[in-house]
């Protein structure tokens, strides 16, 4: 890693005159305060070495390192937490929506606040909905695929379609989810 100076109108504490330096005091609070978004050490260390990274990529021009920094780390972690989030339980896909509402605190995570809660369901709900749009076969399909997590093989295997139609009704089934979706406002 090269070493690389801060401007003199930007620097914000006088120890900071590197990468590394920054690196050195800022690292452990950085990796507390990704912790708190991952709950696990090993993705919070992750997420802290690629905004260290992402700066040192552009670090010329960040002008504020420190903020930069717990910016980053902040967007980073959420969007680590929202990819472990993104597979969702569909075996309740197809019941009534008051059979939904009942199961709706099934699905709760206990670890996110309470207004993230209240995100994730509404958007449980959204795609459970969009879900209604599919025909049997596309529904079971994509229950096989994000439920079971069975590769394309395996779903062949099981329903007696061709590994190519599998990827096909998969396809054309994940394009008519994401038009319901942005029916509602939602940008898969």
């Amino acid at each position: 890693m090269a070493v690389m100076r801060l401007d003199e109108a930007s620097a914000e504490s006088p120890g900071w005159e590197t990468i590394e330096e920054l690196f050195s005091v800022l690292e452990a609070p950085l990796l507390g305060y990704a912790m708190r978004y991952t709950g696990e050490r090993g993705l919070a260390e992750d997420v802290v070495q690629e905004a260290f990274m992402k700066l040192h990529a552009q670090f010329e021009s960040v002008e504020k390192p420190r903020q930069w920094l717990y910016r980053t780390v902040h967007n980073l972690a959420l969007n680590q937490r929202r990819a472990a989030g993104k597979t969702v339980s569909l075996e309740h896909a197809t019941d009534s929506d008051s059979a939904t509402n009942a199961n709706a605190t099934e699905t709760a995570d206990t670890a996110l606040l309470p207004d993230e809660q209240i995100i994730r369901l509404e958007g449980i709900g959204l795609v459970r909905i969009s879900l209604a749009a599919l025909d049997g076969r596309s529904r079971e399909l994509v229950r096989l695929k994000f439920t079971e997590d069975l590769s394309y093989k395996d779903i062949a295997t099981r329903t007696g379609l061709t590994v190519t139609n599998v990827g096909y009704i998969l396809h054309q089934a994940l394009k008519t989810i994401a038009k319901e979706l942005a029916k509602t406002g939602v940008v898969p």
